[in-house]
């Protein structure tokens, strides 16, 4: 069976000292990168996402508030993850997987995919890499069958992801060490009974 490890927005604009920061999301990237680094013989193909938006003032279909607008913090939200600014980079601990994946040969930028542009995209299954090769055909292509769902924010990208995946046939599990949510922990652990 082919399995992924999907890492869902792990950037610095959702971590410590970001827009949308979500508390450990720095030390949930230093985990992520262990893992790679520990098991990567336990995966067939690695996934990154990024949110992806474009600068305002655009409001990528409503997904920011600007001003004189406030975010409800459901549906609206502060600027954040604009397309190629340093905070739409991925936080230190994923940039090492990344790069170390990237340099051994295990990836190349098509396992790069980026959704919110001009829309509130929150599942990595909405995005498509720079080829405009979606995830789910990028996964039906390698003949993957499972999928370890990690990052940043597990009661939003996270859950949207893991939750497409299901939909879509996949066999899905989310690591709870490697996810942080706004919620907190109580907010991850009901992303996981949700997945079952």
């Amino acid at each position: 069976m082919t399995k992924a490890l999907i890492i869902v927005d792990v950037q610095r604009d959702f971590c410590e000292g970001g827009a949308l920061a979500v508390e450990g999301g720095l030390e949930v990237a230093e985990k992520i990168y262990w893992h790679v680094f520990e098991h990567a013989d336990k995966y067939d193909e690695f996934i990154f996402t990024k949110d992806w938006h474009e600068a305002p003032p655009s409001t990528n279909g409503g997904h920011f508030a600007l001003p004189p607008d406030e975010p409800d913090f459901v549906d609206s939200w502060p600027v954040h993850c604009v397309k190629d600014s340093p905070m739409s980079d991925f936080a230190p601990g994923a940039k090492r997987a990344f790069l170390r994946l990237y340099d051994t040969g295990r990836i190349t930028r098509d396992n790069l995919f980026f959704k919110g542009t001009g829309s509130p995209d929150y599942s990595g299954f909405q995005g498509a890499n720079e080829k405009g090769v979606t995830l789910l055909d990028f996964l039906r292509d390698r003949e993957v069958y499972e999928l370890d769902v990690v990052g940043i924010a597990g009661d939003y990208c996270v859950r949207a992801t893991a939750q497409d995946a299901q939909h879509h046939g996949f066999e899905t599990y989310m690591i709870p060490e490697m996810v942080v949510s706004v919620g907190g922990d109580e907010a991850t652990a009901e992303t996981m009974k949700m997945l079952g």
